[in-house]
């Protein structure tokens, strides 16, 4: 497949514990997993490849063949090695998510020999009363926690955010943190699978024994200080004919946009075009729609990821549709 079109991701699939259904019954993903807790949309990550929808051949593996298909800017976040720097998750935590942290990428390195995971999410449904937690409300030191956590009151040492659709959160490398129950989103992350998990409320797995913890590497790599409440930023909306979109985060790891795409009374496409430094994802939340270009035509749902080659054909998009726009 050596073309600069786009094409549309099949994904990876995982069905952790605290996983539901909805990304079956919302996202039409038709995956024979339940659970299903996540769906590893654009995906280089041996722990989970994406594919080519078209072929069957995994993402890996036609960016290991076209490197340029990259870009040059994601080249600065991976040493120069072509690899993709990124990966785009839909999460459905049916139960709470473990309290956990990741690793800075030089910690990462030096322990586990692979990027550190800084992360965004951008919530696509909550239910009455969810919530997220974010950071410590408190200052705390290592045997602070250790104490909390054998007593079992570590939540009360947390901070805990509710959380609505559309709400987008920042999570650097080294917050503790975790995804409450009723929280549907989409998680955009450093290409990494490292979590330590810190709390599991002693809940048992399939096979009835309780999931590892990593207390201690969890306290070597997580920042006690107490964290603000992270507040909803300002956000605004720019418009052009047929769609509107805006900046949800810009960070030296990624770049998000969201796309409100509706041409359907329009007689013109909308024109996209992508930077010639960077690949873009674009993972459709809402809607439905088609992306033309010369010689491809392709139809996309809600829950579908498509990848744009850097130095993509010229595209135009048609619909009724809300994307996730991601680069680096």
């Amino acid at each position: 497949m050596a073309s600069n079109k786009p094409f549309l991701l099949a994904p990876a699939a995982k069905d952790y514990l605290w996983g539901g259904s909805r990304l079956n019954d919302d996202f039409a993903k038709g995956i024979a997993l339940s659970p299903l807790a996540e769906t590893w949309e654009c995906s280089t990550h041996p722990d989970g490849q994406s594919r080519v929808a078209a072929t069957g051949e995994t993402l890996g593996e036609l960016l290991a063949a076209h490197p340029a298909y990259l870009g040059t800017h994601p080249l600065a976040a991976t040493g120069g090695r072509p690899e993709l720097p990124i990966l785009i998750k839909l999460i459905d935590a049916s139960h709470d998510l473990s309290v956990q942290v990741h690793p800075d990428d030089d910690y990462a390195r030096a322990h586990e020999n692979s990027l550190g995971k800084t992360e965004m999410w951008y919530v696509l449904a909550a239910k009455k009363n969810a919530e997220v937690i974010y950071g410590f409300c408190r200052d705390m030191e290592p045997d602070d926690v250790r104490a909390a956590l054998k007593n079992g009151t570590i939540g009360n040492c947390l901070n805990h955010v509710p959380v609505f659709k559309d709400d987008i959160f920042y999570v650097e490398a080294g917050t503790v943190h975790a995804i409450g129950a009723g929280v549907l989103l989409a998680e955009i992350q450093e290409n990494s699978n490292i979590t330590y998990r810190l709390y599991d409320y002693g809940r048992l797995d399939k096979d009835g024994k309780t999931r590892p913890l990593h207390v201690e590497k969890a306290l070597e790599t997580a920042k006690l200080s107490a964290s603000n409440t992270p507040r909803q930023p300002m956000r605004m909306l720019r418009y052009r004919r047929g769609c509107a979109s805006e900046l949800l985060t810009r960070c030296k790891y990624f770049q998000v946009e969201r796309l409100l795409l509706n041409t359907e009374l329009h007689r013109a496409l909308t024109a996209y075009q992508t930077a010639g430094n960077s690949f873009h994802a674009l993972l459709c939340t809402e809607g439905c729609g088609v992306l033309f270009g010369e010689g491809v035509m392709l139809n996309f749902f809600k829950g579908d990821c498509i990848f744009v080659p850097a130095d993509s054909i010229p595209l135009k998009l048609h619909g009724r549709a809300q994307l996730l726009d991601v680069s680096c």
